[in-house]
């Protein structure tokens, strides 16, 4: 884990300002060795970096970072790369973006990382970073279903162009903007790029594991504060969104992020492991599709000292991955769920079936 490259995700709709972001970010000294993926050369506007081409896909920039296009599939890409840095034919990187279209689900990407053996070797997913257009955000949420589930998984919001919001209307509606997506992604930090400047430090670093902290940063994605807060734990409904601050004369029909929840579901027993596997099996089968994003840390039974810590994409899971101890002194086990048409009510009676939540009982 700690010689893996850390890759991150930039995503966001079209006209959003991803392309500024990424190359105002490529000229910054914290992003040297940086490699940088995109899936069509020409979408990101680099031209004026390039020094000189050094292959059909690689592209060295004046900044040291490297561009590769996806001319193909996206693991050949990946394997090319990791075998040119290694056999040194690339200068050394120790980060990748990957950049994707306007139109782009992410979750293809994500699954790429977790179920390629190779690519699992020498890289880790550090986290998505989902750009949003403060000015027409809210239009394009109401419209667009790709960027609901673009801003859902995200692990960094970022609002960009926030310097054209000066007239008290239009901060009324990045109020409402804000307030939307924090409904939509409790856990996700937002932040403001104006004209696309941005530390880097603000987006990366945001994974499982950071290396440099020599420390669990599970705590730090999980935030089951922040979805408390937003969602108030009852049973007896299914958790629709309450868009606070929105616009109610849109049509319902255009409300695509009222299909889309947000939840994090806590388990003070623990969980037989057998049980747990069960539930993920049956909950990829009968709901894989509608799993937009699951991650959590486990106190599992047989290992109460090590914490387990999952993460799956629709119907993909990674392989468990055991910290040494526990980041915090509440060994409870906390499950966030980011769900297209699953209520929560469905995800706590299939625990409730399977003796989750009940101490000692395996499935």
């Amino acid at each position: 884990m700690s010689s893996s490259i850390p890759v991150s995700v930039l995503t966001g709709f079209l006209g959003s300002g991803k392309t500024t972001l990424l190359s105002k970010l490529l000229r910054h000294p914290g992003m040297a060795d940086t490699a940088v993926v995109i899936n069509e050369f020409g979408e990101v506007g680099l031209d004026h970096l390039l020094v000189e081409k050094s292959s059909e896909n690689m592209i060295e920039l004046s900044s040291g970072c490297l561009c590769c296009t996806v001319r193909g599939d996206l693991v050949t890409t990946l394997r090319d790369l990791h075998i040119k840095r290694a056999k040194q034919e690339i200068p050394s990187f120790r980060r990748l973006v990957i950049e994707t279209t306007g139109l782009a689900d992410p979750a293809p990407i994500l699954h790429t990382l977790m179920t390629d053996p190779m690519l699992a070797s020498y890289y880790r997913l550090d986290g998505v970073i989902t750009v949003v257009d403060a000015v027409n955000g809210e239009a394009t949420l109401d419209n667009h279903l790709e960027a609901v589930k673009q801003a859902a998984v995200a692990d960094r919001l970022v609002i960009t162009k926030t310097d054209l919001v000066k007239d008290p209307a239009s901060m009324r509606d990045l109020a409402a903007l804000e307030a939307r997506l924090k409904t939509l992604n409790p856990g996700a930090p937002h932040l403001h790029a104006m004209q696309g400047e941005i530390e880097p430090d603000a987006l990366f670093n945001a994974g499982l594991y950071d290396p440099t902290r020599k420390a669990p940063d599970v705590l730090r994605w999980l935030k089951e504060e922040a979805y408390a807060d937003s969602h108030a734990h009852d049973h007896d409904h299914d958790h629709d969104h309450d868009h606070h601050g929105h616009d109610h004369s849109h049509p319902d029909v255009n409300r695509h992020d009222d299909h889309v929840s947000a939840f994090c579901i806590v388990i003070d027993q623990p969980i037989d492991a057998m049980a747990f596997s069960l539930f993920v099996e049956l909950l990829i089968a009968t709901r894989g599709a509608n799993l937009l994003r699951v991650k959590g840390i486990l106190n599992i039974a047989d290992r109460p000292d090590q914490p387990a810590v999952i993460h799956g994409v629709q119907h993909i899971f990674h392989p468990v991955a055991w910290l040494d101890a526990w980041p915090s002194e509440d060994r409870r086990s906390r499950i966030v769920f980011i769900t297209k048409d699953i209520p929560r009510s469905d995800i706590e009676k299939l625990i409730e079936g399977l003796g989750l939540d009940r101490p000692g009982e395996a499935a």
